[in-house]
């Protein structure tokens, strides 16, 4: 199994509903955000995915989310705009973008602070 990660980032604000505590009220992260793909298999080329694709294919998903007030944007209209909640999102949508029967999304982590992130991955 090949796989590959990129980094990116994204900024924007938002508050935990019913959360007891600072987070509560409105604030803002400067998100890092590591996308990995994986495939059994390499291209012609020798290659899971060109890296130039899959940057394009996640600032696409991202894009959406930064500058955001997060409380505003769909899903987080309805479900808190929490690390994990965050992390899943972005693997579901970018997922659906990949349109490669040999590639998946592995994995996605989203870190709010330089020391804590939250990881989706369907296994």
């Amino acid at each position: 199994m090949y796989e590959l990660t990129i980094e990116t980032d994204f900024s924007s604000a938002h508050n935990l509903r019913g959360y007891e505590g600072a987070c509560e009220n409105l604030h803002g992260h400067n998100w890092r955000v590591e996308v990995s793909i994986a495939a059994a298999r390499l291209d012609a080329l020798g290659m899971v995915m060109d890296f130039k694709k899959l940057k394009a294919a996640a600032k696409a998903v991202i894009d959406r989310l930064d500058h955001a007030y997060l409380n505003e944007v769909p899903p987080f209209d309805k479900e808190n705009p929490t690390a994990e909640n965050i992390s899943r999102h972005i693997y579901q949508d970018l997922a659906a973008s990949i349109n490669d029967d040999n590639v998946a999304v592995s994995k996605v982590r989203v870190w709010e602070s330089a020391t804590s992130s939250a990881t989706y991955h369907e296994d």
